[in-house]
């Protein structure tokens, strides 16, 4: 539950004690930056029920607020906008709920909802792995799991084949460069030498088109 959501009854209590105004809705909006707090409450649409000064009414719901709410550690107004103080302890006592709950957040899946599939890695078999199979690995599965946690039946899945532009080039600077060179001749693992292609042909690229622009 957000802290607006907590707050939104306890202001509205403090209004109706105050002021004996019954106010249901309330706007809310991020502190800025500049000003100390971290959630703002909006004075200026009470005051077409509340007749006082934007400072005052925002003042006189601070300081209940403090008084009498928990959550609420202080206040400052600023023309006609309350910051909030929450204190350290409600994000203590939310972070304790989280943390011992190890299905926070988490939504029944609905059996009559399309499954998702979702595609990741997708290494190709003939090129060494690197780092960024690794990051696609972990940004494919938490993807996958965020959607699940919402609700949705998923099924990670990943293409192993072994084509492409990067295994073309590596083929056609074997080719034209390799002398019938293999991984038993070279002493390389497979994958290893079909790197070293990959290497060789992009660099011949650049070359080729430095002398075409130069030309």
């Amino acid at each position: 539950m957000s802290i607006s959501n907590i707050l939104n009854p306890k202001i509205a209590l403090a209004v109706q004690s105050l002021f004996g105004i019954n106010i249901e809705k309330f706007e809310y909006q991020a502190t800025r930056k500049e000003f100390e707090g971290d959630i703002t409450l909006v004075i200026f649409p009470l005051l077409k029920q509340i007749k006082s000064s934007p400072v005052e009414l925002g003042s006189k719901i601070g300081k209940y607020l403090v008084d009498n709410v928990s959550e609420v550690s202080g206040f400052n107004v600023v023309s006609g906008f309350l910051n909030l103080l929450i204190d350290n302890q409600f994000y203590v006592n939310s972070f304790n709920k989280i943390r011992n709950n190890s299905n926070y957040g988490f939504v029944e899946i609905n059996p009559n909802d399309k499954a998702i599939m979702v595609e990741y890695s997708s290494p190709n078999t003939n090129k060494p792995l690197h780092l960024g199979h690794v990051r696609n690995n972990l940004l494919g599965y938490s993807v996958a799991e965020i959607i699940k946690a919402s609700g949705k039946k998923v099924y990670k899945t990943q293409i192993i084949n072994d084509r492409g532009i990067h295994i073309c080039k590596s083929m056609l600077a074997w080719q034209k460069f390799g002398n019938g060179e293999t991984p038993e001749s070279s002493g390389l693992k497979g994958d290893k030498l079909v790197g070293k292609y990959y290497v060789e042909f992009d660099q011949i690229y650049k070359k080729q088109i430095t002398a075409l622009i130069a030309s």
